[in-house]
């Protein structure tokens, strides 16, 4: 894939050009109050899975409309006072527990949060959305699409703040040694649970989906923003309330609201999230801030060179 974005000296500087609606932080004030009016109900259930070093806990709590979300708990043996919740990329699940061992080895618990819905491309997903939607292109991107009350992805971040609410309902994880990581989608619901949240010590976000998005809906040669386009193709008269439903939960307005110290990567080869898109949410970051810029890669960003800069890079945060 050959270079295709803005050069890198423009991207460095490029802040997109995203609209932000008027009533953005009553709606989400409204939603995540409506949430957290019942209980998180947080259940950690031991399992046996054959792994010594660590202790595994199969995990259900109440995020939005109180639906049952899944995730998976990890601890070292003998415990830990913080923890890391993990969000997952697009049309994964939670997975196994051994996928997950990489912050229970550096001494830290990791919370893995299952995304309703999804977990049935890659990763097995346990948990339903038993949300209906409007009419819908093939995937999760135009679910609810037509209003932002409706749009999947208001219960999906919601589900990630409390995520967050379940992880400080255990006693032996210290409140103000959390963070939030995760890749692609899980990297925009990270921005998102890092500004809505308000409370987490640190955020990593990796070639984060979801920023600068109606950009990216003209520029990816690659899904998922092509199911956006293709369900504009059809519905030719739904352009303008489909970028405002977007501009809710377009991750340069959540950028823009988030403190914590963040910890970006981009790929500037990137066919899914353009690197534009990923330095309009980075550049609109408000709290301390690096990236890690990965030249000659696509969606794949860093990978284990990224994990490597991350171990080192929380180790200063959490």
């Amino acid at each position: 894939m050959p270079f295709y974005d803005l050069d890198p000296e423009k991207l460095a500087t490029y802040r997109g050009n995203v609209p932000e609606p008027d009533d953005f932080d009553s709606f989400w004030a409204a939603t995540l109050t409506e949430a957290r009016a019942m209980p998180v109900d947080a259940r950690f259930t031991p399992v046996e899975c054959g792994l010594a070093l660590v202790e595994v806990f199969d995990v259900g709590f109440r995020g939005f409309g109180g639906h049952e979300v899944r995730g998976w708990f990890i601890r070292p043996v003998g415990g830990a006072s913080s923890c890391v919740v993990k969000y997952i990329g697009y049309n994964g699940g939670r997975g196994l527990p051994q996928e997950h061992l990489l912050w229970p080895t550096t001494g830290r618990a990791v919370f893995v949060m299952d995304t309703r819905g999804q977990g049935a491309g890659w990763g097995v997903g346990e948990t339903p959305d038993p949300v209906g939607s409007d009419p819908a292109h093939a995937g999760f991107m135009t679910r609810g699409i037509a209003d932002p009350a409706t749009y999947f992805y208001r219960r999906v971040f919601t589900d990630a703040v409390r995520a967050l609410d379940a992880v400080r309902s255990r006693g032996d994880i210290d409140p103000a040694r959390i963070a939030v990581c995760g890749g692609s989608q899980g990297g925009a619901i990270t921005i998102a649970a890092a500004a809505l949240d308000g409370k987490v010590a640190c955020a990593m976000a990796d070639v984060p989906f979801l920023s600068d998005i109606q950009r990216a809906v003209g520029l990816a040669p690659r899904d998922p923003y092509g199911e956006v386009s293709r369900y504009l193709a059809v519905h030719r008269d739904k352009v303008d309330a489909v970028f405002r439903t977007l501009s809710y939960f377009d991750g340069v307005n959540f950028a823009a609201r988030a403190k914590a110290p963040a910890l970006f990567s981009v790929a500037l080869m990137d066919t899914i999230c353009p690197p534009s898109t990923v330095y309009a949410a980075y550049n609109n970051y408000a709290g301390e801030k690096d990236i890690a810029v990965y030249r000659y890669n696509d969606h794949e960003g860093g990978g284990p060179f990224q994990e490597r800069r991350q171990i080192e890079w929380l180790a200063r945060h959490v």
